[in-house]
């Protein structure tokens, strides 16, 4: 399953962060998928409970925003939001774009939870 490699490697960032932060637990970890970055949204969710097992990160709660496919157009640089399915310029109808966004998968913010700072001596 392709995204459980995804989660996976999400995993190794958000145990890196919550390394250099000298986090206690991972509380909430937020991505945002976009409809072209192949990954499935549902599918993640199903996944992340199995690649997180075990970790600092095994109780967080994984939340899940899509973002818009936005497209340039090379023929008069209109920006324009699209369909996933019609990344035509919605200025001038040329097919000839560029996609800005919408192709990628970002990890946004990861919440953590600090350990107790021992007290000094």
């Amino acid at each position: 399953m392709h995204e459980y490699a995804l989660c996976v490697a999400l995993l190794e960032q958000v145990e890196q962060l919550a390394e250099q932060h000298q986090a206690q637990k991972v509380d909430r970890i937020l991505l945002e998928v976009g409809p072209l970055s192949g990954a499935e949204p549902e599918l993640l969710r199903h996944a992340w409970p199995l690649a997180a097992a075990g970790s600092v990160a095994e109780q967080a709660e994984l939340v899940i925003e899509s973002s818009a496919v936005v497209v340039r157009c090379t023929r008069c640089g209109a920006r324009s939001e699209v369909p996933a399915n019609r990344l035509l310029c919605d200025q001038c109808g040329s097919f000839q774009t560029r996609i800005l966004s919408g192709d990628e998968m970002v990890l946004c913010s990861v919440e953590l939870l600090k350990r107790e700072q021992e007290p000094c001596a």
